[in-house]
């Protein structure tokens, strides 16, 4: 079978032997075929007996031409997913081309110490999505909320961002431009994974928001455990994902084991509720929301598990990390 045409015989239609000759529009001419006169803009019978045998009935030259076009519907039905497969293998491949190139820019200008505010970045752009407004989310608009009280000192790592965005569009031309919200994402991810924690997974192809997110949409630090529950529900995320998420804190200076190493060290330092202790610098441990957790018996179990399983842990919050980084987020190619 060639790709631009193929023979069938059939015994059934014509005698003694019928061969149905089917071309592709690029094929089309006329053709002289054991004395039959075919035309090849359609799919055309040609029989090798005698012209009075031939296509004399109009019953049978209209079986015959719904045949063909059954046949070429046949045809385009096999090719087309074959056609669509082929560019879907093409995008995922542009896309992890891109991934790779943003993945490695950010490690130039990522460190250990950088970490944690990048991560919190993470936190903060994404963590003003509510599901009820459906506003809010992983679109960049931190861009525009720096000055809110509760973003203060993220700017540094907003730095971070913008120049390993710049270093990537000058590096060479990807097959979509990097958005802000893509770079914040990945650059969490990769903060999580330079300290030690699990690789994660980001999908790219965020639209950024060209305004700020409505305020006070952030969970605020002094809120207890019900507080927490609440305001994680609305944005779509169960007491397991609001535990996981929280673990986030074990880098950086908030108390919990190494500041530079992404560990389970947080709920081991929850359990042991050091704040109780008197006196010293122990009772400046994590923050009341850190807190309340551990007084919260939904919370207490979760905890209790992620301190005694890191691998545990580490799964649940890859993928809480994933569905935090694309809540409220708009995409270029939807489905992609």
């Amino acid at each position: 079978m060639s790709m631009t045409g193929f023979d069938l015989s059939f015994r059934h239609l014509c005698s003694p032997y019928i061969t149905f000759r089917f071309e592709f529009p690029t094929q089309i001419r006329r053709k002289i075929h054991y004395g039959c006169t075919c035309n090849a803009i359609r799919p055309t019978i040609c029989s090798t007996s005698a012209p009075s045998t031939a296509v004399s009935d109009s019953k049978e030259n209209h079986a015959r031409t719904s045949y063909g076009r059954r046949m070429m519907i046949s045809m385009i039905t096999f090719l087309l997913p074959f056609h669509q497969s082929m560019q879907h293998s093409s995008a995922n491949a542009n896309a992890a081309d891109d991934l790779l190139l943003l993945q490695e820019e950010i490690r130039k200008v990522l460190t250990k110490g950088k970490a944690a505010g990048v991560l919190r970045l993470v936190f903060h752009d994404a963590g003003t999505y509510e599901t009820n407004e459906n506003s809010g989310g992983m679109n960049g608009s931190i861009l525009y909320e720096l000055d809110r009280p509760e973003n203060k000192g993220l700017k540094k790592s907003l730095k971070i961002i913008l120049e390993a965005k710049k270093m990537v569009e000058e590096t060479q031309p990807v097959s979509m431009s990097v958005s802000v919200s893509d770079v914040i994402a990945v650059a969490g991810a990769e903060a999580v994974s330079l300290c030690g924690g699990p690789k994660i997974p980001v999908r790219l192809g965020r639209l950024d928001s060209m305004v700020p997110d409505p305020e006070g949409k952030l969970p605020e630090e002094t809120l207890d455990a019900f507080g927490l529950k609440q305001s994680f529900k609305r944005k779509g995320f169960s007491t397991q994902e609001l535990v996981a998420l929280s673990g986030a804190h074990t880098l950086g200076s908030k108390g919990f084991g190494n500041p530079i190493i992404f560990d389970n060290s947080y709920y081991k330092v929850l359990l042991e509720k050091p704040w109780l202790s008197p006196g010293g610098m122990t009772s400046m441990v994590g923050l009341p929301s850190d807190r309340g957790l551990i007084e919260d018996d939904e919370c207490l179990r979760w905890i209790s598990k992620y301190a005694d399983d890191q691998d545990l842990f580490f799964r649940d919050f890859k993928n809480a990390y994933i569905k935090l980084v694309n809540s409220g987020a708009k995409w270029r190619r939807p489905n992609s």
